[in-house]
């Protein structure tokens, strides 16, 4: 597991990385995570990597943007478990293989 401490850093970790699964906060310092979302996936390094977007935001509609207008592989509202994030990641992760 990497770290980044905004949406600059995650997106060079990213591309320099390859990781399996790309955890994504949608309020960050220096970027928006929809804007960073929007680059990963317009990226051919990183456009097949599975997102999922974990954020505050818990209105339906932002829900519903995230998944069904973008695209996000899963969209997490906080509070979460860690049962409930893992469940997350196995189910993408299990749709990839």
């Amino acid at each position: 597991m990497i770290g980044a401490a905004g949406g600059g850093q995650g997106l060079q970790l990213t591309e320099d990385n390859q990781p399996q699964l790309v955890l994504l906060d949608l309020m960050m310092p220096d970027l928006d995570g929809w804007e960073v979302y929007q680059r990963l996936k317009s990226n051919p390094k990183t456009s097949d990597i599975p997102v999922i977007v974990i954020t505050a935001r818990a209105q339906s509609i932002d829900k519903v943007l995230g998944l069904h207008i973008a695209k996000v592989d899963d969209y997490i509202t906080k509070p979460f478990s860690p049962q409930e994030l893992l469940a997350s990641v196995e189910k993408v992760l299990s749709r990839r293989q």
